[in-house]
């Protein structure tokens, strides 16, 4: 059974920065693509960041370029998300996702693009 397992949300002051790790068990994503997303109240899942757990491509929403960074440790089938500068409109539940997708470049950007997913972790950016 695949599980993936998001930690590092919390409440932060705008300007501040936090790290969301996400670790996947019950097989493994060295060779696929996993990403993140975000939900707000009211709002739709919206794609953040994708990395190719092989090759390392990445992709960003334009809205955390240069604010936020991606990571992979493929040995040990965790992501990483450093989120930087964080403004209260990331304020949101954050979702880690793999796809079953093997690829060294192309990166889903929408949730269809995802086959399995974590519970969320809460980010809480106060102003």
């Amino acid at each position: 059974q695949v599980q993936l397992v998001e930690s590092g949300g919390g409440l932060v002051q705008a300007g501040g920065s936090l790290r969301l790790s996400c670790a996947a068990s019950g097989r493994t994503f060295s060779r696929n693509v996993m990403g993140w997303f975000r939900q707000a109240p009211g709002k739709e899942r919206e794609f953040v960041a994708a990395i190719s757990m092989s090759f390392g491509a990445r992709n960003f929403a334009d809205s955390v370029k240069g604010r936020f960074t991606i990571s992979r440790d493929s040995a040990k089938n965790t992501v990483y998300l450093q989120m930087n500068s964080l403004k209260p409109e990331d304020t949101a539940v954050y979702y880690c996702a793999a796809a079953n997708l093997f690829s060294l470049t192309t990166l889903p950007m929408v949730p269809t693009g995802y086959d399995y997913w974590g519970q969320g972790t809460q980010v809480t950016v106060s102003s």
